[in-house]
């Protein structure tokens, strides 16, 4: 596994693109940077990683949970910054459906999601390898230039407190009682912000990305379709959160579960800028997609953020700024 950093100032960025990089390190807390953290897997990585993750792996996985990420850190914490940033959902090659209403119905306990539609193809269980054990998350197809993105959470790409960055990575949208309806696609790069790293975990970067290799010669957007994604996003919204939590409720990470509900502000600490929902998917539903703008009909929605951790009765998702945007476009997206 290979590791790089690139951090560019802001007037760097606007004036080159993407065209350049510099030596990794770790910029001032008030510096307007790029500090993605991007670790590579190579071909026979991957190769390993699809070997490894025999059935009786994927059943004994544990579900990824994260202690005390809502403690302090810096205070460059993401907030809004300039108009929103969107890309739309797409169905994947040869699909199309009829729109439906908005729902705007609250789902306040974790339910089993029956309604099919494209969320039901574009989220999926991730499994990844750690010195710890086996441990499993969720994650969310993204619309994006390469079709190969996934959204998740931080703590599903590293240790926010050692900076261990996860091994034998795939993800297995669909995924329902061990079956692989689409595949297994294996991670060939991991992105995350590195201030999640030196903020110990502090949960408002607690967002990461994958970019997939593709499965029999086809991108995972050109099998399952995707989600469209916004950074900059209204707060207060009607939101719809989607995971595989791993209590016997909700299926012991066997099923796809939804919450829906109006985002409220987490008033927890006093550097927060989480936005969560009075609902909580348990451990394993870690990196499902909160998304707005929801069409239950056909399951197309926009992501917002990503199911990050829960106090109380609600669970929270980072917020998706400027920061966020410039990893998603590291990781191939528009």
């Amino acid at each position: 596994m290979k590791r790089t950093g690139v951090v560019l100032g802001a007037l760097a960025l606007a004036a080159t693109g993407w065209a350049g990089s510099a030596e990794a390190v770790t910029p001032a807390p008030s510096a307007a940077a790029d500090d993605t953290q991007v670790s590579s897997f190579s071909a026979s990585e991957q190769d390993a990683a699809l070997k490894f993750w025999t059935p009786e792996r994927l059943a004994t996985a544990q579900e990824m949970t994260v202690d005390g990420a809502r403690t302090s850190g810096p205070a460059d914490a993401p907030v809004r910054s300039g108009p929103d940033a969107s890309v739309l959902p797409t169905a994947a090659t040869g699909e199309d459906a009829e729109e439906g209403d908005v729902s705007a119905t609250a789902v306040t306990r974790p339910r089993a999601w029956t309604e099919g539609g494209l969320i039901r193809k574009t989220t999926g269980k991730v499994f990844f390898e750690a010195d710890a054990g086996t441990f499993t998350c969720s994650a969310t197809v993204a619309n994006s230039a390469n079709g190969s993105v996934v959204l998740t959470a931080g703590h599903c790409v590293v240790d926010g407190r050692t900076g261990e960055v996860y091994r034998n990575w795939v993800f297995i949208p669909a995924y329902k009682n061990g079956n692989r309806p689409y595949g297994t696609f294996t991670a060939n790069k991991l992105f995350h912000t590195k201030r999640y790293v030196t903020s110990r975990a502090n949960a408002n970067w607690d967002f990461g990305f994958a970019r997939l290799s593709k499965h029999n010669g086809r991108t995972v957007k050109r099998i399952v379709g995707a989600q469209g994604i916004k950074f900059n996003h209204a707060n207060g919204q009607k939101v719809h959160s989607f995971g595989y939590g791993g209590s016997a409720a909700e299926g012991s990470g066997e099923r796809l579960n939804h919450c829906t509900g109006k985002e409220h502000r987490d008033t927890g600490r006093p550097d927060s800028t989480m936005w969560g929902i009075d609902c909580v998917q348990t451990g394993g539903s870690s990196g499902g997609g909160f998304l707005a703008d929801f069409r239950p009909a056909t399951g197309k929605g926009v992501l917002i953020g990503n199911i990050s951790v829960g106090a109380g009765d609600s669970e929270y998702h980072p917020y998706l700024g400027k920061v966020a945007r410039t990893v998603y476009r590291k990781a191939g997206g528009a």
